[in-house]
């Protein structure tokens, strides 16, 4: 049947057969896992994109954006060129709420100096923008094999049978006014099965004139994105023939007695390159899904992607094309026979195609989630291959799933033209045949989609419901929820299909962390298109007190209609207990992560929340906790020499908020630690820190956060000296590039501000431990300066700057430039097994008068609410009966000295005062309400403290 047929031979990484468990006697292309779990896909190199606000349209022109600030923002990080990435994209209907505004998106390179993390966030300290992004690259998704020719591979086209193909042509045919949008590495348009199967641009003919004024000049057989040409052949340098396969699985030719037929049949597809032909170039995929929707394709097809890294613009770029343009956009689910999110299958608005094999069990090598909307073929899929005009193969991998559906999704656009994108992509999600209760498939019951598609019954089938929730509100809106939030959500429900007549919306939680209190929502009768939301009475979720780290809670949306006896689920993910904690109780905000980074996760991390003062802009880049002992032994999760993260800190036990805060509105707590030095050639300090931190909702205590860190020697050295402190990489709005660092000695103040237009103070003050050190670093100091932060920062000019004393205590005046510090305690020395507190306050304000009380209110807060080391040990002094309910005695030596007991409630306020005669005084606590306090006795030789537990009367 195909004298012609060439197949590949099986040559791949051991991570691809470990995914497929084991080999096909025929020789087939084997398309495996690219990327882990949890890693994220490589980002494109000197480039960055970002969105403007809605309400500064106005000023968006092609090159230049009319806003000083911004212009000024981009002029000082270096940026060598700015363009609008969308400017003829269609302007939203304001009749969809769902509708994107693509013109407002920019793409802007900058010099091989700028760092690209740091102009991030300048960017986003501007005010006037959205988002701001790195540009991903997405790969193809197969592991490439050299050809071998294979003349006894006659099986045909097993999987058009398994998905009904041929009863489905008998019904629908397609049509060449159904064009499918083919992006990918590159095509063989003259193959005797795809040569006159895509689909000319007649308006703009090979002549050297953009005559459609699209802004491609002779776009006559698509586009080279990647290359920026008008050539989409083969050329790509990576998987060159990948194109040639998908495009084959969707519209290879049918009825002209050669090769084979794609599922859509008469539909054509816009051959639409995405990959560059040599390594310098750039992946574009999303340039190209928006390049389809406005030149006319009624289906996209992306086999391709990688697992995280979720991008706003990319989720954009697909809303503008499901949305304002409305097409199905069909992707890939990928490869890795893992649960989790890969993008951009399981971006809002796709058609999430997971891989099956012959028999409908889930391909072993395939991606599995409920994300998923259905799965199609994709072991051993016939198409066309490409090295001539006149050969095939086998291909293997979810990335021939995909364009199998979007070839039925054209059937069906043919055949019901009066339906929407997401009427169709509901329409073959509800058409399917379920899979689950095939025992091969058990373990994946709920996460294969509705099952395999059936192209008979997507376009046979026009007695179908669905609906879907089109928008979801979390108040509070967060990235992530910690343990002991409450989530209000609310949620608009379109009816997509026929009508219903009493629909329900049930919400539940598969995940025993997170429990709906409030789940149930009654919509009632909705015609078709129609929409309803719950915003009266929104879900109420509750977040368990104790939730394990990064849990991802799963809801199920359950739709019901008993009337007709339609049903339906749908599923989201929330993030629960993320692996730091952000004090906010007061105008201060801090992300204190559990292996002592302050802001966040380590450098260039979006894991955490910065700092930022009164809900503005985030003010620092990078920050964490710093331990030296020597010029060499040094330990810390900062940037290194190499301009990478260290990674010497790990975490015993997470840093969490405590349920029940005694001292503080808030008080977080975690346990950390470095590697013994003896297991890293003596390069590490070999301490175990208990981090704590502290925040109050109260003037005048709104604008600090007190961390305190004790230092335990793991060693059998003693440590001596040792150096304690706090990095800080601040960037001070509004202009990071003028920022000073000065030093107030009375107070033992570190700050910062912008020298031009100092609206924002931002500092560290020292509270206890050793002796106070500081040292302000110029970022942009010159070469053969002793700290030069531009080339990365080594281990000896850690430990220079915790061990300068205070001389290097100011940088940046008259000016102003890019500036960071260190504040630090420099303790003589720590036995084994001993231990010692260094404590800081973490502070900003809107002048400096303000962070100067701040900073009062730290060290008067400090001192009296959260003593460290009592001058008795605890069995010197008594206080009894505790718990209790009338009187309580305190007992204490003479020698202490005590002046006077002081009784504080949770908040901190003193609400009982009692005078000490001699060695003790009795306290009436009677008439108090129930609960935890503290007793302080305040003395000549210190401060003491005892919780007192008051029990009812």
């Amino acid at each position: 049947m195909f004298p012609r047929l060439r197949a590949l031979s099986i040559t791949v990484l051991l991570g691809c057969l470990l995914a497929l468990g084991s080999t096909s006697s025929h020789a087939q292309a084997t398309y495996g896992p690219l990327t882990a779990e949890n890693a994220a896909p490589t980002t494109q190199p000197g480039t960055l994109v970002f969105k403007l606000r809605p309400e500064y349209l106005a000023q968006a022109s092609l090159t230049q954006i009319a806003l000083p600030r911004l212009e000024a923002t981009l002029r000082r990080l270096g940026a060598t060129r700015l363009r609008q990435k969308f400017p003829k994209a269609l302007p939203p209907d304001p009749k969809s709420p769902e509708a994107v505004d693509l013109r407002l998106i920019y793409q802007v390179w900058f010099g091989s100096e700028t760092v690209l993390p740091k102009a991030r966030l300048a960017l986003q300290q501007t005010g006037v923008l959205a988002y701001v992004e790195p540009l991903y690259n997405r790969a193809p998704l197969y592991m490439p094999n050299d050809p071998l020719a294979d003349s006894t591979n006659v099986n045909g086209q097993l999987h058009l049978k398994n998905i009904r193909a041929y009863q489905a042509w008998d019904v629908a045919k397609g049509d060449t006014t159904v064009v499918i949008g083919i992006t990918d590495t590159g095509f063989r348009l003259s193959h005797e099965d795809l040569d006159g199967q895509w689909q000319r641009n007649r308006q703009d003919p090979p002549d050297g004139i953009d005559n459609d004024n699209d802004g491609f000049v002779d776009n006559f057989r698509g586009w080279d994105f990647a290359d920026d040409d008008n050539n989409p052949s083969s050329d790509s340098y990576q998987q060159p023939r990948h194109g040639v396969h998908t495009s084959g699985c969707s519209s290879a030719r049918p009825d002209n007695a050669r090769g084979l037929a794609g599922v859509g049949f008469n539909c054509r597809f816009l051959p639409l390159k995405i990959y560059p032909s040599t390594p310098g170039g750039s992946f574009s995929g999303f340039e190209a899904i928006v390049y389809a929707a406005d030149h006319g394709c009624k289906i996209i097809n992306l086999s391709w992607g990688a697992a995280g890294g979720r991008s706003q613009f990319e989720q954009d770029a697909i809303t503008y094309a499901a949305v304002n343009r409305d097409a199905v956009v069909v992707a890939s689910a990928g490869n890795t026979n893992a649960e989790l999110d890969f993008y951009p299958a399981s971006y809002d608005h796709v058609l999430s195609v997971g891989s099956s094999s012959a028999t409908d069990v889930k391909s072993g090598f395939a991606t599995f989630s409920r994300r998923l909307d259905l799965v199609a073929p994709g072991d051993g899929v016939l198409t066309t291959w490409g090295d001539n005009d006149s050969d095939y193969i086998r291909a293997t991998g979810s990335s021939f799933s995909a364009p199998l559906v979007a070839g039925a999704a054209g059937l069906v656009r043919a055949r019901f033209p009066q339906l929407n994108a997401a009427q169709v992509r509901a329409q073959l999600r509800r058409t399917t045949d379920n899979i689950d209760l095939l025992p091969g498939n058990a373990a994946y019951q709920g996460k294969l989609g509705t099952g395999r598609l059936n192209a008979y019954r997507a376009v046979q089938a026009n007695d179908q419901r669905a609906a879907r929730i089109t928008q979801r509100i979390f108040a509070p809106a967060k990235g992530a929820y910690q343990p002991a939030d409450t989530i209000r959500l609310t949620v608009e429900v379109e009816n997509l299909l026929l009508p219903v007549q009493n629909l329900t919306l049930t919400v539940t939680s598969l995940t025993p962390y997170l429990t709906v209190r409030q789940g149930s929502f009654a919509a009632g009768a909705l015609a078709t298109l129609a929409r309803a939301s719950n915003s009266a009475a929104p879900f109420r979720l509750a977040v368990a007190s104790i939730v394990p780290l990064n849990t991802r809670a799963v809801l199920r949306y359950h739709f019901a209609d008993a009337a007709t006896g339609y049903e339906e689920d749908q599923y989201a993910t929330i993030l629960l207990n993320p692996d730091y904690v952000v004090l906010n109780a007061g105008d201060l905000a801090l992300t204190l992560t559990s292996r002592g980074n302050i802001g966040y996760d380590g450098l260039g991390s979006d894991l955490g929340e910065s700092v930022s003062y009164r809900g503005g802009a985030p003010l620092l880049y990078e920050g964490g906790l710093l331990l030296v002992t020597g010029a060499t032994r040094v330990s810390s999760r900062l940037r290194n020499d190499r301009n990478t993260a260290d990674t010497d800190f790990f975490s015993l036990t997470q840093t969490a908020l405590r349920r029940q805060p005694l001292r503080a509105d808030q008080e977080a707590s975690g346990l950390l630690q470095d590697s013994l030095p003896s297991a890293t050639r003596n390069r590490t300090v070999g301490v175990q820190v208990r981090q704590r931190g502290f925040a109050w909702a109260q003037a005048p205590h709104r604008d600090y956060v007190i961390l305190e860190y004790q230092l335990k020697n793991v060693t059998p050295d003693t440590l001596k000296p040792l150096y304690a402190g706090l990095f800080m990489d601040w960037d001070v709005v509004p202009e990071y590039g003028r920022n000073v660092v000065a030093w107030d000695s009375v107070r033992r103040l570190s700050y910062a501000y912008d020298a031009g237009s100092p609206t924002t103070y931002v500092g560290l003050k020292w509270l206890n431990g050793g002796t106070a050190t500081c040292y302000a670093i110029n970022v942009n100091a010159p070469a053969g300066s002793p700290v030069q932060l531009s080339n990365g920062f080594s281990r000896s000019e850690k430990y220079l700057t915790l061990s300068n004393g205070t001389r290097q205590s100011t940088t940046g005046l008259p000016n102003g430039t890019d500036i960071a510090h260190v504040l630090g305690a420099a303790l003589p020395r720590l036995a084994p097994t001993d231990s010692a507190v260094v404590a800081f306050a973490v502070l900003a304000a809107p002048s400096l008068a303000q962070l100067q009380a701040a900073a009062d209110a730290a060290q008067t807060r400090y001192n009296q609410v959260l003593p460290t080391r009592p001058a008795l040990t605890a069995g010197e002094w008594q206080l009894y009966p505790n718990p209790a309910s009338g009187h309580v005695r305190l007992e204490i030596p003479a020698r202490f000295g005590a002046q006077e007991m002081q009784l504080l409630n949770p908040l901190g306020q003193v609400v009982r005062r009692v005078a000490i005669a001699g060695a003790g005084a009795s306290l009436n606590v009677s008439g108090l309400p129930a609960g935890l306090y503290m007793v302080r006795v305040q003395g000549a030789a210190g401060t003491l403290v005892r919780r007192l537990l008051v029990q009812p009367q």
